[in-house]
């Protein structure tokens, strides 16, 4: 009887967030340098003109910016939860694999070599390089006697974001001014100037990951115990630390190509998962990733607004809400041991 109402309650717990969403949504589609009513928004949809500017507006730019965010939002608050279940520690967010350092230096490469100053353009180069940094990391993190090591990915991640981070930092260095332009706008977080070919290698690629997630997702309560007793409890180690590590890649490396490398969402929100719902990580998962949503989608909605009508990206939003949460979590929490 208690656990049947439980899972009623985390359910209407998705419903609710849900419907957060949607609101968060709404306002995004009406919120900009230029406010549109509520009526405008339906006839965009309903008695759509291609003659009307405003309605040009809303199809064209808010609508995908809108699902752009909240994509990418789903894909950070979901590897986050991966990633905090895998290495026990409470302080693992996306870019500790190195990913978002990956996807920065394809980037100024694309930008540098290529000639490529748009998103829908370079987007390719930076999901590559977020990938190979992944891929990297999983290698590097490898402990041959027994598996993969959670600190030893750890330690590699930050070692390989480092080594890439210097190397973007010297190509910038010695590129053109219109090269530090372009990068200067994707580095902070912007959502800004996603359109619908973004929006759709980003759903593809988060649609690939989230199923890799959810086949794993009944191991992760078991790996979080540890690596003992994930054995004991007949998990296949190995094989869920390699679909992790690869829908991890795929989820941060998407959403980091399409609006660049923004920290935090994916720390915050499996936390505030967990304290709706508890340590089942079949319910922090979803709750995760709807949250991290709502975060980022909220993040890009009040840069619009806090310098109107100039916009502040939603990365660095993030950074300013995300900090304070993150100072909160180191004085709390040890550093979990494997």
């Amino acid at each position: 009887m208690a656990f049947n109402r439980q899972r009623r309650m985390r359910s209407s717990g998705l419903l609710c967030g849900l419907g957060v969403l949607v609101l968060v949504a709404a306002c995004s589609l009406l919120i900009g340098s230029r406010s549109i009513a509520v009526g405008e928004i339906a006839d965009a949809f309903w008695a759509y003109d291609p003659q009307n500017n405003l309605h040009l507006v809303i199809r064209e730019l808010r609508v995908p910016r809108t699902l752009v965010a909240i994509f990418a939002g789903l894909a950070l608050g979901v590897a986050g939860a991966l990633m905090q279940a895998l290495t026990r520690n409470p302080l693992a967010e996306p870019g500790l694999l190195g990913i978002n350092a990956g996807a920065a230096l394809a980037v100024v490469i694309a930008v540098t070599l290529f000639k490529l100053v748009s998103i829908v353009e370079y987007v390719g180069f930076a999901f590559a390089g977020a990938g190979l940094a992944g891929v990297a990391v999983f290698v590097l993190g490898q402990a041959h006697e027994t598996g993969t090591n959670p600190v030893r990915l750890v330690l590699a991640g930050a070692g390989l974001s480092v080594m890439l981070v210097s190397i973007t930092g010297i190509i910038l260095l010695n590129a053109p001014v219109e090269v530090f332009d372009s990068f200067r706008k994707w580095s902070a977080g912007s959502v800004e100037g996603t359109g619908l070919q973004t929006l759709g290698v980003l759903a593809v690629v988060v649609a690939v990951g989230l199923a890799l997630a959810i086949a794993i997702v009944g191991n992760l309560n078991a790996m979080a115990l540890g690596t003992d007793l994930g054995q004991a409890l007949g998990v296949n180690l190995r094989a869920t630390w390699l679909l992790a590590c690869l829908a991890v890649m795929l989820l941060a490396g998407a959403a980091t190509a399409a609006v660049g490398p923004i920290g935090f969402v994916g720390l915050v929100a499996p936390h505030l998962a967990r304290r709706l719902v508890g340590p089942d990580y079949r319910w922090i998962v979803p709750y995760a990733g709807l949250l991290a949503a709502i975060l980022l989608l909220g993040a890009d909605v009040i840069g619009r607004v806090v310098a109107a009508p100039a916009e502040v990206a939603a990365g660095i939003i993030a950074l300013l809400f995300g900090g304070p949460f993150f100072i909160v979590i180191v004085r709390k929490f040890r550093m979990s041991r494997s």
